[in-house]
């Protein structure tokens, strides 16, 4: 899709001298670079868990999404030196209207067909680094309306500065949505924990087994399309390790039925027992604090 949108728009800038339309040129030249780095990215992410890589390679997604950002700031940062650069000088040497808002037409059908696969890719999946190139596709569709208003200002209603404005203001939003899709990524990069009422959700479930009491230090993380649980539970102290090793299955079984795709590790303390009571970074009973919502 991208091959086939970059010769077009190769042809409709040559024809326009729209500084609109190449922004959107390049914005489909980097939606080529961005979606092998997301191939690369996806592949990668999938590879099982080995010897030098225990927790599996979920990051490549992220590491993909953030190469991704880099280019879109760049990207920007070129199309908006052209459009000042055409401000000061004024520059209006737009023309081929026709031609270039056929093509932008013809961009924003093949973008919507795009994206509708990528959503269902996504809805399967979660692929973080699919996602972060559905977020750059669906400014596209922006993109592509704005080469169209551009020339139809520029060339039909004679406002000769509406191509380089509407340069700038693609700049502006692909540098916004390159900072969104950075956090996401680096969020991941950095462990961010759970969202908070994803995390309430897996208290609960938790909580549907009266076996468990005192569920703390509940850690978790995403990577990739794999999510990562961990947490402190007490058990009464005169239980079998194979009595206490049952109950765990039993409900490790359970949590990962009910959030498919999370990798769960389950510590066992004896009831009254008090972990680190000055390291700031052991929680509270997530139970009680469940209670009190």
């Amino acid at each position: 899709m991208a091959l086939f949108l970059g010769v077009m728009k190769s042809w409709a800038a040559w024809k326009t001298g729209s500084t609109a339309m190449l922004g959107s040129l390049a914005d489909t030249g980097l939606d080529l670079v961005a979606s092998l780095a997301t191939l690369w990215g996806v592949w990668w992410a999938a590879q099982p868990a080995d010897a030098e890589h225990r927790w599996g390679h979920g990051k490549g997604e992220a590491l993909a999404a953030i190469f991704q950002v880099m280019l879109i700031a760049i990207s920007a940062a070129a199309i908006a030196f052209r459009a000042l650069t055409q401000l000061i000088g004024d520059e209006t040497q737009t023309a081929a209207a026709g031609d270039g808002i056929v093509v932008s037409a013809i961009a924003i059908a093949a973008t919507f067909a795009l994206l509708a696969w990528q959503r269902h890719v996504i809805r399967r999946t979660g692929s973080l680094a699919i996602r972060t190139d559905n977020v750059h596709y669906q400014s596209d569709l922006l993109l592509n309306l704005s080469v169209i208003a551009a020339l139809v200002l520029d060339q039909y209603l004679g406002f000769s500065k509406a191509d380089p404005l509407f340069g700038l203001g693609i700049a502006a939003w692909l540098l916004l949505g390159a900072w969104r899709a950075a956090s996401e990524a680096i969020d991941q990069l950095l462990d961010r924990e759970w969202p908070e009422d994803k995390r309430l959700q897996f208290v609960a479930a938790a909580a549907e087994h009266p076996e468990l009491t005192n569920l703390h230090d509940l850690r978790t993380r995403s990577s990739g399309s794999a999510d990562f649980v961990q947490f402190h539970v007490d058990l009464p102290a005169d239980l079998t390790v194979g009595q206490a090793h049952d109950i765990i299955e039993r409900v490790e079984k359970d949590l990962c039925r009910r959030f498919p795709g999370i990798e769960l590790l389950i510590h066992i303390d004896p009831e009254g027992h008090i972990d680190e009571p000055d390291n700031p970074l052991v929680e509270e009973d997530q139970f009680s604090r469940l209670e009190n919502q």
